[in-house]
C-alpha cells in the first residue's frame, strides 16, 4: 500500500514534469540540495511544512493541490469514478468529454 510520502512525492514528481523542470532546477528554486528533492520524489522524505508554501508557489499550484492524489488511482478505481460522473453527467456535457478525450487521442499519436 501506497504511503502519504510515496504519494505525495509522486504528486510532486508529476507537477515537476509538467512544467519540463529537472530535480536540479526544482532544487535550485527550493534552495535545497538535488538529493533532497530526489528523496521527497522517491517517498523517503517529506519538506517541511513551512517549505510547502514555496513548492505549491513553484510548481504553479495551491498547496491543497499537492495533495490532490485521486488521478492516481489503480485502472478498475478511475473506470469507476468515469463511470459515477458519466451517470449523473448531462447530454451535452458527455459530448464535450467525448470530444476531448478524441482530440486527446489524436494528439498523442
Amino acid at each position: 500500500m501506497d504511503t502519504l510520502k510515496k504519494r505525495f512525492g509522486l504528486r510532486i514528481k508529476e507537477l515537476r514534469k509538467t512544467l519540463m523542470m529537472t530535480q536540479e532546477q526544482l532544487a535550485e528554486k527550493l534552495d535545497m540540495d538535488t538529493p533532497n528533492v530526489c528523496r521527497m520524489e522517491n517517498g523517503t522524505h517529506f519538506p517541511q511544512t513551512k517549505n510547502l508554501a514555496k513548492l505549491a508557489e513553484i510548481l504553479g499550484v495551491e498547496v491543497k493541490d499537492l495533495f490532490d492524489y485521486g488521478h492516481m488511482d489503480n485502472r478498475e478505481d478511475l473506470l469507476a469514478k468515469i463511470d459515477e460522473f458519466l451517470k449523473k453527467a448531462s447530454l451535452k456535457d458527455i459530448e464535450f468529454i467525448y470530444k476531448t478525450v478524441k482530440s486527446l487521442q489524436e494528439y498523442k499519436k
